[in-house]
């Protein structure tokens, strides 16, 4: 975290050096004097930061580190203030900015030179630490993390059979792979995120005499991150060689590692044999080992566990095989091994089954966790609900005993193997409540203005920072919630007891923290705040002059106007859902503010003060009442992401509201994502033109779009080289949509939304081989589309609302090669849907809705292998009737092989929905539930 910190700091003093804000050579000096000691030290950090964990000399220097480079950053922001305002003009104007010189270096220079001498001492100090961990080489280092890791390594192993309910299952699905299938070296890696219990799962397979007795040499390595190469290769020589007291080969260096890996193939020749790498944190520890392993045509097998799901994948690649995501437990998984371990296989006392089933909210189906938290239960009386209270409380910190100490250990190693660059991302996810699902387009846009992210060549801050998701991803620190279905991700969640791990270190580091009405404090110097439900007062705020972000959740308006106060500094504030009504005014006054986000307010206008944010990089006023934008908007030349729209949902119908025109647009030219603009006034064909100026942009959408404006709108497309998604949709449903014009298509170009009378299928567009989602609406054509689309060969996703008057739909074999979501709405002349085998055979899921003639479901709907859903809205009678769950009946038995079907009536505003769940052809579950339109569930809007 220092070094992020650093880092960061660094980047900033470059920028202070450079600009305007600098004029005087004594405080240029001062800033490149403190920049050159900060450089010093950096190499050092990387090791100090993983060092802090052992080492409370490391971490007490650390944070004197990192809190001198915040209040470095905080006295040259403070500097950049003073610095702004140059009313007037000539001599007046001449005047003010000679004092605001002198005023800003009279305060700053006592604070700099203060400053100087601290980091000048805390430079000292790291000659000692960095001594220190060299004086054995990098021995003394090494030592103490092979420690560390071997007591982990013990912890896991803990775990008893008994321990894992439900193993037998994944344990016989490991034993089948392991004893049958390919004839070759195969790999499985087991993967996962700590405390899932991968090595005890693996260990009572290597274990099983079945498996002893099939192979004729096994050994069991276990790869920690600081492993020494040649000890691992004699150790594994050891336990393959038919002699168990043989001792390795002897040489020197290099020469002896290779001939240890030779030495080691050739004992593998010799029969069949199985290896376990166990825990293999790194890739380069994969590729240390990998080419050990030769193709001995006996069915010889190797086996990983690893908590990245990258490393995974590479060794399957490598040799051919299966990655196996070990699962957590299932909710009644999780409690029979509670109750088990905590009242010895007796059932939970009634008045402690909420308390019990609280904590295993907590666990989420972890074993290691759950075992542990048991054991600490189990020394409770049962008649003392506090103490199991208390015990709840505590998983939070995870501190309080040796039990929750070693959750903590387990965890945290998944912390502690982060790079630097990953780590302020990380504990940033401590701001969310408890179980909140994120959105990953609002956190990548998140850490791009916490400045998280570091530049890349080639790459927007957006695409680096997406890149840093999947990677926290791949190493199982976080998960995904939901996904597009194209498998972009869309939501993303944290495992609560990984959250806690994130709040603790976030409050260690005085990085984050999250306060609420019983947890009201927060550190001195804590950068971002996160507020929690309802305040009945707010502590003193001397602490929170130096916030660089704050985030509300369930907050009143009194507390959020408080909060607001005196927050001059701050660059990400983020009210999403928050009671207002009006713009909150102090806003304007926050000069570095980057990112504002009022989503889900009643906000309706935005004042023209607004102009002065000149820093402003992402303005999100999605689902606010917000339809028009002062013109002071052109001012903020830094914009990146301007979202101004809502939508309200009638029955089927999302009915869109933009924002109106904005003379000048073309000027914003850092924007990438512009939603939604509406281009129906007397201005619009100049908007539509200046669009054309907005190279950055990546998605486009434009509401209200004008015939005759249609042409000028394909010739600006043409020029947006790097845009992803395009929306775009006429006055009204019946106006023609002009889009024929597109001579040359975006090369990046991936979603198209098109809404408006089309009459024929733009020709560009049945030629779009990126082409990965497509929506038609109204569009009335006048020939069937369906034989030009079937022939896309990426589409993933495809929607048509009233496209072409069908009364028969055909979809031929082999067509659709990629598709697996298909949406069909109001075709009132419909009677028939037919589905040649070969047709659609990824397809998933399929929509069919106010189709008021089809009675029957779709013929050929069983060669629909993959279908996992099929939805069926304001339909026929007649279909539903003989889609009913009826046992005796054998009219449905065409789709009595997808896993679940829903059926839906809109009548006066309200659904009645009924879902329907199979498994393996048998009906598990029936529910039925009434909704307004509002209230749907995500998955019918």
């Amino acid at each position: 975290m220092a070094e992020a910190a650093v880092n960061h700091l660094l980047g900033r003093i470059d920028n202070i050096i450079e600009e305007k804000f600098a004029p005087f050579t004594d405080v240029r000096e001062e800033i490149t004097s403190s920049r050159q000691e900060l450089d010093h030290v950096k190499a050092f950090l990387r090791v100090a930061d993983v060092e802090e964990e052992n080492d409370d000399e490391v971490k007490t220097w650390v944070k004197h580190l990192r809190d001198a480079a915040y209040e470095f950053e905080d006295v040259l922001d403070e500097y950049k203030l003073l610095m702004l305002h140059e009313p007037g003009e000539g001599y007046l104007r001449f005047a003010h900015r000679w004092v605001n010189n002198f005023k800003a270096r009279s305060r700053i220079m006592p604070n700099l030179r203060r400053l100087c001498m601290k980091i000048r001492s805390i430079c000292e100090r790291h000659q000692r630490l960095s001594h220190k961990f060299s004086q054995n080489g990098e021995r003394v280092s090494t030592i103490r993390a092979d420690s560390t890791w071997q007591d982990h390594q013990s912890d896991a192993l803990l775990l008893d059979t008994v321990d894992l309910v439900g193993i037998e299952e994944r344990k016989s699905h490991l034993m089948q792979w392991l004893l049958g299938g390919l004839s070759g070296t195969g790999a499985m890696a087991v993967h996962g995120m700590g405390g899932l219990g991968k090595t005890t799962l693996v260990r009572q397979v290597y274990e099983d005499p079945e498996v002893k007795k099939h192979f004729e040499v096994r050994a069991w390595v276990t790869l920690s991150p600081s492993f020494d190469t040649k000890d691992l290769l004699k150790d594994m020589f050891r336990q393959l060689s038919s002699e168990p007291r043989r001792k390795a080969p002897r040489r020197e260096g290099v020469a002896s590692i290779n001939f240890l890996k030779i030495s080691i193939k050739n004992l593998l020749l010799k029969g069949r044999f199985l290896v376990i790498l166990d825990d293999v944190w790194h890739a380069d520890r994969w590729e240390t080992v990998k080419y050990l392993f030769p193709n001995n045509d006996c069915g010889s097998r190797v086996m990983l566990t690893t908590r990245h799901v990258e490393i995974a994948a590479a060794a399957c690649k490598h040799l051919v095989g299966e990655a196996y995501n070990l699962m957590p437990l299932s909710n009644e998984e999780s409690w029979k091994l509670f109750c088990r371990k905590t009242f010895q296989g007796n059932p939970c006392p009634p008045h402690l089954k909420d308390i019990c089933t609280d904590i295993l909210k907590k666990c989420e189906g972890l074993p290691l966790p759950i075992v542990a938290i048991s054991g600490v239960l189990a020394t409770k009386g049962t008649h003392r609900k506090d103490e199991w209270d208390l015990v709840l409380r505590s998983l939070r910190s995870l501190d309080g005993n040796d039990r929750l100490k070693k959750i903590n250990k387990v965890l945290s190693h998944s912390f502690n193997d982060l790079p630097y660059y990953l780590r302020s991302c990380f504990l940033h996810l401590s701001v969310f409540p408890e179980g909140h699902v994120i959105e990953s387009a609002r956190l990548i846009r998140l850490w791009v203005e916490e400045r998280f992210i570091e530049v890349k060549a080639g790459m927007t801050m957006e695409e680096v920072a997406e890149d840093y998701l999947n990677e926290l991803l791949s190493r199982n620190l976080m998960q995904v919630a939901e996904t597009t279905s194209d498998g972009r991700i869309k939501r993303c969640r944290i495992h609560h007891l990984l959250r806690d791990m994130a709040i603790s270190k976030s409050e260690e580091q005085s990085f984050a923290v999250a306060v609420d009405e019983q947890n009201p404090l927060w550190p001195e110097k804590v950068r971002h705040l996160s507020m929690h439900g309802i305040f009945q007062h707010l502590p003193e705020q001397r602490s929170i002059s130096h916030l660089r972000s704050l985030f509300t959740f369930g907050v009143d308006k009194s507390s959020i106007k408080a909060a607001l106060s005196h927050l001059k500094l701050l660059a990400v504030l983020d009210l999403q859902y928050s009671p207002l009504n009006k713009f909150p005014i102090q806003v304007v006054d926050m000069y570095f503010l980057r990112y504002l986000s009022l989503r889900y307010t009643h906000v309706q206008t935005i004042p023209r003060l607004i102009g002065k944010l000149e820093y402003l990089e992402v303005l999100d006023l999605k689902h606010t009442n917000v339809i028009e934008l002062p013109v002071e908007i052109m001012k903020l030349r830094r914009l990146r992401h301007l979202l101004v729209y809502r939508y309200e949902l009638e029955s089927y119908v999302h009915t869109k509201y933009g924002f109106k025109t904005l003379a000048g647009i073309g000027a914003l030219q850092s924007l990438q994502k512009l939603c939604y603009i509406e281009a129906d006034d007397e201005r619009s064909r100049i908007m539509v033109q200046e669009l054309g100026n907005l190279t950055q942009l990546r998605r486009l959408c434009i509401l209200k779009l004008k015939e005759e404006d249609g042409a000028a709108l394909c010739s600006s497309i043409t020029k947006l080289t790097n845009l992803r998604a395009l929306s775009v949709s006429s006055l009204k449903e019946d106006d023609v949509l002009d889009m024929q014009h597109l001579c040359f298509l975006p090369p990046l170009l991936q979603r198209i939304y098109l809404t408006g009378h089309l009459e024929a299928l733009p020709r560009w567009l049945c030629s779009m081989n990126t082409l990965i989602a497509l929506h038609l609406k109204w569009s009335q054509l006048k020939d069937d589309p369906l034989p030009s689309l079937q022939r896309l060969p990426n589409l993933v996703h495809l929607e048509l609302l009233k496209v072409y008057d069908w009364e028969v739909l055909h979809f031929e074999g082999k067509g659709f090669r990629k598709l697996k979501k298909l949406g069909l709405d109001l075709f009132d002349r419909l009677t028939c849907i037919e589905v040649e085998e070969q047709a659609m055979p990824g397809l998933e899921q399929l929509i069919i809705q106010r189709c008021k003639l089809l009675q029957n479901v779709p013929l050929g709907i069983e060669h629909l292998t993959q279908l996992k859903v099929v939805e069926f809205l304001d339909v026929h009678d007649e279909l539903v009737r003989k889609l009913k769950r009826d046992e005796a009946s054998e009219d449905c038995k065409e789709v009595a092989h997808i896993p679940e079907l829903r059926y839906g009536f809109c009548r006066d505003g309200c659904w009645d929905v009924e879902t329907v769940k199979r498994s393996g052809g048998e009906e598990c579950s029936s529910s039925q539930e009434t909704f307004t339109s509002g209230e749907l569930p995500r998955c019918w809007k």
